[in-house]
């Protein structure tokens, strides 16, 4: 890798936070500079050179739009500079996978880059926030990570943005991947991947937004009415998700309110609660004009959802095409 140095992009979190005490269970995300971060992880002896930069340094529960802007600029350049191997993104655990998911429609895949966070402080008995960023380092640093779209690397393992979710609010291994898990293995020395490229030179699929439309989520419950369908409505809803029962499912007045949201060209996408499986295309959807989605959870589902009504995509087959393909 010689002449080439990987990017860092820190934005905080707990893998740059610090409770004061190595037994304390409270803490506070984003206190470590990016430039004291890695003059610790230096220290380690890990030969890759590293450029940090700090974007922010907040706890991922505030990241939204303005971030994922500078973000994204911050990678677009990277990708088209010879001297720039690959680009890592410090990131905290609560919106990583909204954060992963993005970049990854909204980039090329010529270059890898790579989220990385950490689920205790760095100050904490066994904090993993510099392991899980040395086996980022190697899955930037590696040739074989391009063509994969955006990664996200926690504990030893690397999972694919499009499967990437948080599953746990604590341990290490809080992070799980559906429907496909980890895409490779990697430690500080080793990188072990265990299908080939599955995105290679592919343009980005999504011009990034001047804008997010307004998109919520809404989370089905026993005794819903169609009154949370109304609200979203008037409240200037451009399109809805549904984090439904079981297989996407709702109250039968839910649906009918969804489905007149439909006819009023507000998109309705039907994903579900429930933590892991497919919500697949039921023969319903195509009279009511819901799309199915997928493997996706309702947070990339929303995602996914935003960037096809800002590129003007709100005709059920094709936006329903988006939510079919790896």
């Amino acid at each position: 890798m010689s002449g080439q140095s990987i990017l860092v992009l820190a934005t905080g979190g707990t893998i740059a936070g610090q409770a004061g005490s190595a037994t304390r269970r409270d803490y506070r995300p984003g206190q470590i500079d990016i430039a004291d971060f890695l003059a610790e992880f230096g220290a380690l002896g890990v030969e890759t050179e590293l450029e940090g930069r700090q974007v922010a340094n907040i706890d991922s529960a505030n990241i939204g739009p303005a971030i994922w802007g500078e973000l994204h600029a911050a990678c677009v350049s990277a990708m088209v500079d010879p001297k720039c191997k690959g680009v890592i993104v410090t990131h905290g655990t609560d919106t990583a996978e909204e954060t992963a998911f993005l970049l990854d429609q909204t980039l090329p895949t010529e270059k890898p880059v790579v989220l990385v966070g950490a689920m205790r402080p760095a100050d904490a008995v066994g904090s993993d926030g510099l392991r899980n960023f040395a086996n980022a380092v190697r899955v930037a640093a590696s040739d074989e990570s391009a063509g994969r779209g955006v990664l996200l690397v926690m504990g030893d393992n690397v999972l694919s943005a499009r499967d990437a979710r948080k599953a746990r609010t604590g341990g290490t291994n809080a992070f799980r991947g559906y429907p496909r898990g980890p895409v490779a293995l990697a430690t500080p020395s080793t990188l072990d991947w265990l299908s080939p490229p599955w995105r290679p030179a592919e343009k980005a699929r999504f011009p990034f937004p001047d804008a997010f439309p307004m998109v919520p989520i809404l989370h089905a419950f026993a005794g819903m009415d169609e009154g949370s369908v109304t609200r979203a409505i008037s409240g200037g809803a451009r399109g809805i998700v549904l984090a439904g029962f079981g297989e996407g499912n709702a109250p039968d007045c839910v649906r009918d309110a969804l489905s007149e949201a439909v006819r009023a060209g507000v998109p309705v996408v039907r994903a579900t609660r429930v933590d892991e499986g497919l919500v697949d295309t039921e023969p319903d959807d195509v009279e009511s004009g819901f799309i199915a989605a997928r493997a996706l959870g309702p947070a990339r589902a929303r995602i996914l959802l935003q960037l096809l009504v800002a590129s003007g995509v709100t005709e059920r087959a094709e936006a329903q095409a988006a939510f079919d393909r790896r």
